[in-house]
């Protein structure tokens, strides 16, 4: 059975209502950015849930790694891959806090790492940011 709307079709119907038949109706500014706020929680949303398993995947196999975790089939369930992915990342910043990322190969490794995935959560919080900064070092390379 197929069940309609979808959780990411009511996301798009609900932002697609703020920003198209709201905002224009509103005048006073505060509401108005609140109306912003909430369109751009949900654009994140609607960004966010389609892919976010094979994103917390790879961001786990990444993690491990880069840590010389042992290796173990990702857990099946969203939640607990939730917590690994969690679990790991806090693994990394203790060893980044533990001055291992101060120099050498690893810290370079790290930096692509950390690199990787910042552009990941710009693809999903900020898409014209991530654009306006690619477009910034295309025009900085020879």
């Amino acid at each position: 059975m197929d069940d309609r709307p979808t959780a990411l079709e009511l996301l798009r119907a609900v932002g697609d209502f703020l920003e198209q038949d709201l905002l224009p109706a509103i005048t006073d500014r505060r509401l108005r950015y609140r109306i912003l706020i909430a369109g751009s929680a949900l654009r994140m949303a609607e960004r966010e849930l389609p892919d976010e398993d094979q994103r917390l995947r790879a961001e786990l196999a990444a993690l491990g790694d880069l840590l010389d975790l042992p290796r173990a089939p990702a857990p099946e369930d969203t939640s607990a891959l939730r917590r690994c992915v969690l679990e790991a990342n806090r693994e990394l910043c203790d060893r980044i806090r533990g001055g291992l990322a101060d120099q050498g190969p690893w810290r370079e490794r790290l930096l692509r790492h950390l690199e990787a995935m910042v552009e990941d959560k710009l693809r999903i919080t900020n898409p014209r940011e991530l654009d306006a900064l690619r477009a910034e070092a295309a025009e900085g390379q020879p």
